[in-house]
């Protein structure tokens, strides 16, 4: 290290240049245990030996080497991610981890792990460095769960590549290798390796364009270098040294004074009529956006006119109030009025105020590994993120309203602190991770000692104020994230009313009370029932009674019984349905059914008797009849299917099946 970087660019030497030795722990660790590797120190050592156990392998093969290597890092790695927050999702470091985790998996795979396996490593780590980190111990339930979820989520991504190859399979017109282009898709995409593409492929005695892979590995490699070449672009889109003074906790009205004006990022001494901008004050009972609160609306008032403000941030130590002139002229020096939009301010504080309840009770009727993720708090709604491995039940969310519920009816005084980080912490306060905070912290303390959390938002001076909480969602929005959607006060009221007047529309369409919708509703599902069954028993009746006749239409070809008929009653369970009895009847047979749903669409079938199919394959024929309208099919080699949209072709397509069978034999 030799230089400093100022923000203009330039670069100053240092006083005191230095060498970056990369020696790290495991290093050395190394020479002092006399090993010459970071893999051969005790703690990889002792992993890979309880990794060797659990996949019943020696690890002697280079290969295999390898890939215990990788498991023992990367269960290290992602473990510790998990521990501090970080949860496998498409973008930023939940990325990152999930590549680590799906890089390990496929290791896991050539080692022979063939069911989710990564998530009990978890174990073997908090034995060996639980000592020295007991968070690992402490969350060793939850990191695992997560690695669990995502080894499923996986193993559906997989599901989806091989759909993709068996379509990229299925659209080969002629040769017999899968282009490049489409492993490299699997791969990056679906993170299906390689080698099982291969194997695959090998089993259709088809191959690889290896070349065209690594073609295409090498252009996402050169674009990734370019992407992660090092620059900085140290102009901020707006900067100020001004300070504004927040006077917004006591007061929602203030006469105050413009300091500066900005139009489009720039420094502007008078803003007009209809134009828009920034304006800061010398000080503001705005709130500016922060901690997942939006920041306030409202009017700034001079004599001469008024500027409507749309929304409130803070830059540095200046809040700057975003909107558009509406009427006169705004210079620098001029005295405003500054007046916060109190309807709005007061229902995004009962939201915001709900939400540290919400919290606490996650803690509580959840788990303690509950960690907040990311808020939204607006005057229409609240939204909470939280770290969770799984949906909440009913009961859960049945617990967390009441709970929630009973802290809003005691009616509870919201007390504030201003204290130093190190006594707020000290005091049981919660912080956020993530969270920058200076020397001194607001110290919010809600329902006694059962909310306590360091938060610098406008809240409700009683927890009564909140009047009432609904929680209206609950979605996961990555892997080990849950979001919680709540309204409260009288948007809770409103929607419980929307929900009441619903369910007295319902019971007068099922003319009953509302109290025996439920009822009637459980009286008409098993009524349905009964019909589905009826209407199924007759479309096997019909389905029976038009399969006799089709044993008399097979014809002869090379001496292999060929079927191509088309059926009245054409759902695909009614074609299977028929498929079944037809081979069972049949004895030897190639055997494809067609008929259309009510939707006017083709549904396909081909069965294929094991004696035959070695020389005619499902998936191959059923593919090459359903592209003849207008559709595609696939599945296995003794059965398969498909379907179209042009039932005005089907019936040529039909009658080409024998010719095709004949070519085939």
């Amino acid at each position: 290290m030799q230089y400093n970087r100022d923000p203009e660019g330039n670069l100053t030497p240092l006083p005191k240049p230095s060498v970056d030795t990369g020696m790290g722990l495991e290093r050395i660790a190394a020479v002092m245990q006399g090993v010459h590797s970071n893999y051969e120190i005790d703690i990889f050592k002792n992993l890979i030996n309880k990794i060797k156990v659990l996949g019943q392998c020696n690890g002697n093969e280079g290969s295999q080497k390898q890939s215990l290597q990788v498991l023992a890092d990367h269960i290290r790695s992602c473990s510790f991610l998990i521990a501090d927050g970080v949860f496998p999702s498409n973008e930023g470091r939940g990325y990152v981890l999930r590549r680590i985790i799906r890089r390990a998996i496929r290791h896991g795979y050539q080692l022979g792990f063939k069911i989710p396996f990564f998530h009990q490593l978890v174990e073997f780590l908090a034995i060996e460095m639980g000592d020295a980190y007991p968070e690992l111990r402490i969350k060793q339930k939850d990191i695992s769960d997560v690695l669990l979820q995502e080894e499923l989520q996986f193993e559906r991504t997989l599901d989806q590549g091989l759909k993709i190859l068996e379509q990229a399979i299925s659209e080969l017109s002629k040769g017999t290798v899968i282009p490049g282009e489409t492993v490299f898709r699997l791969y990056d995409t679906y993170g299906f390796p390689v080698d099982l593409t291969a194997d695959i492929a090998r089993g259709r005695g088809l191959s690889l364009d290896i070349e065209g892979f690594e073609q295409a590995m090498e252009t996402q490699k050169t674009r990734a270098r370019e992407a992660s070449q090092f620059s900085a672009d140290y102009r901020a889109p707006l900067t100020t040294t001004h300070v504004t003074d927040f006077v917004g906790y006591e007061r929602l009205r203030e006469e105050c004074k413009i300091v500066a004006l900005y139009q489009d990022g720039n420094a502007v001494s008078q803003l007009n009529t209809a134009q828009g901008g920034a304006v800061v004050l010398n000080h503001t009972p705005f709130y500016a956006e922060a901690g997942g609160q939006v920041g306030d609306q409202g009017v700034l008032h001079f004599s001469a006119g008024s500027f409507e403000v749309q929304n409130t941030k803070k830059v540095g130590e200046a809040y700057l109030h975003y909107g558009v002139v509406k009427t006169g002229a705004f210079k620098i020096n001029d005295q405003v009025l500054a007046e916060v939009d109190r309807e709005k301010r007061r229902a995004t504080a009962l939201n915001h105020s709900a939400t540290h309840l919400l919290h606490a009770t996650l803690r509580q009727i959840v788990g303690n590994h509950v960690q907040q993720k990311g808020s939204l708090v607006e005057s229409l709604r609240l939204r909470f993120d939280f770290s969770h491995a799984e949906p909440l039940t009913a009961e859960q969310i049945q617990k967390i309203e009441k709970l929630v519920n009973e802290k809003i009816r005691e009616n509870s005084v919201v007390a504030t602190e201003i204290m130093s980080v190190e006594n707020a912490i000290n005091s049981g306060a919660t912080a956020l991770f993530g969270e920058k905070y200076g020397k001194e912290v607001r110290v919010l303390q809600m329902g006694g000692n059962f909310s306590v959390e360091l938060c610098g938002g406008t809240h409700v001076q009683r927890t009564g104020d909140i009047g009432l909480f609904k929680i209206t969602a609950e979605y996961g929005v990555a892997a080990g994230v849950r979001r919680l959607e709540a309204l409260t006060g009288e948007r809770a009221l409103e929607w419980i009313d929307g929900v009441i007047n619903s369910l007295d529309r319902i019971g007068g369409l099922l003319k009953c009370s509302r109290e025996t919708i439920d009822e009637k509703i459980q009286q008409l599902i098993a009524k349905t029932r009964l019909l589905e069954k009826d209407l199924q028993r007759l479309k096997a009746n019909v389905a029976t009674g038009k399969g006799v006749d089709l044993t008399e239409q097979t014809r002869d070809v090379k001496g292999i019984k060929v079927l191509a008929a088309k059926l009245p009653v054409g759902d695909i369970k009614t074609l299977r349905e028929t498929m079944d009895r037809l081979k069972s009847k049949l004895g030897s047979a190639i055997i494809v059914l067609a008929g259309t749903d009510e939707q006017n669409k083709i549904n396909l079938i081909a069965g294929i008797t094991p004696d035959c199919a070695a020389k005619v394959q499902a998936n191959i024929l059923v593919n090459y009849v359903a592209k003849q309208v207008g559709g595609q099919g696939g599945g296995r080699a003794d059965m398969a299917q498909g379907g179209g949209n042009q039932p005005e072709h089907l019936d040529k397509a039909l009658d080409s099946i024998y010719t095709w069978v004949e070519e085939k034999l």
